[in-house]
């Protein structure tokens, strides 16, 4: 509280008075270290220069020339390291906050309820709510190149709260500014997202060849069936997902390529290497004429493609109907007797 005063004081003597007042909007206090929020706001493709983020300077540092050695001129600034404070930061406060609100509830729904909440586009709508996008836009750079870039700036926020003020100070805002305002916990605890309708949209977008290998089908101790099925796309295998349905455990696996297309790269890459591949096979032109000269072992049947003895018979008296030209003359030639002594030889023969 004395703290609040003293920052509120000295605010008309800052420098960056209006990024105070806009901070204060967005998170609900007045920073005391604005240099943590600055570096917060700065996007890794603005390639600003100086030294790193401010620490806290311990007792060993005090008494280090070197103290601040850390802070070395000439290094890049972006907010990639308070990203991932902030990441671990809020699925701390998340997951506290979603174990006390739903009491009893079991892990799985807990572990869903808390990713729904802290998914990257969850996130990047929440910076464009609370005013946080635009705060990103001062720095000169457009964030509509970057879909996730308010989603990370959140994150980053967040990390700078936490060395600013600490934990308690990251609960108060979660609780306060956001999901009091801006998230229904409830609503969004139960509302379904069709994992495998966003991976099919993606990889409809980049024509990406997309299917689902069974790997197992089982039961459990209690016998309920189990099924184990894993993503492929292209030819490369993506995450295994089991459930009790063929749908939940597509969704699972769906669920984990989608984390691990975000943050492999180089999982992200042999994907399109192997679409290049397969598309490059498509193309290429077939180079060997089929011949047209009948041979006789073209009508060689396979012992796999063999008919039965019925089927043959059929066939041929069907051939022999249709190959039975003796009604076509106009005129039927009258047989003699030597010709029907002949035809009856010829008949005997045969049998």
């Amino acid at each position: 509280m004395l703290n609040n005063i003293i920052d509120r004081i000295k605010l008309p003597f800052r420098k960056d008075k209006e990024l105070y007042l806009a901070l204060e909007e967005i998170i609900g206090f007045l920073p005391h270290n604005i240099a943590y929020y600055k570096l917060a706001l700065m996007h890794k493709s603005i390639g600003h220069r100086g030294p790193i983020e401010p620490v806290k300077e311990s007792k060993k540092a005090k008494g280090d020339k070197k103290g601040k050695g850390d802070q070395l001129k000439g290094k890049k600034l972006n907010n990639e390291r308070l990203e991932f404070l902030g990441d671990a930061i809020l699925d701390a406060v998340v997951g506290d906050i979603v174990y006390s609100h739903f009491p009893g509830k079991p892990e799985g729904f807990l572990t869903n309820t808390r990713s729904k909440l802290v998914q990257r586009e969850t996130l990047g709508k929440l910076a464009q709510e609370v005013g946080l996008s635009r705060l990103i836009l001062s720095s000169g750079r457009s964030a509509s190149h970057n879909s996730y870039m308010g989603g990370n700036a959140f994150e980053a926020l967040v990390g700078a709260m936490y060395l600013d003020r600490g934990y308690d100070a990251c609960m108060k805002f979660m609780q306060e500014r956001i999901l009091g305002r801006y998230i229904n916990i409830d609503k969004m605890a139960y509302k379904e997202v069709n994992f495998k309708s966003k991976l099919i949209e993606w990889t409809q977008k980049n024509r990406i060849q997309m299917t689902f290998r069974l790997e197992d089908q089982s039961k459990d101790q209690n016998g309920s069936p189990t099924f184990k099925y894993t993503v492929v796309l292209e030819t490369i295998d993506g995450a295994t997902g089991v459930g009790f349905s063929k749908k939940e455990s597509q969704q699972h696996a769906c669920e984990d390529t989608l984390k691990r297309l975000k943050k492999d790269s180089a999982y992200l890459d042999s994907i399109f290497a192997a679409k290049t591949e397969r598309t490059k096979m498509e193309e290429e032109p077939v180079l060997n004429v089929p011949d047209t000269e009948v041979k006789k072992d073209d009508f060689i049947v396979t012992s796999e493609e063999s008919a039965s003895d019925e089927q043959i018979d059929k066939l041929e008296a069907v051939i022999d109907k249709e190959m039975d030209l003796s009604d076509v003359t106009a005129e039927p030639k009258e047989m003699t007797r030597e010709d029907i002594i002949a035809a009856a030889e010829a008949e005997a023969y045969n049998e």
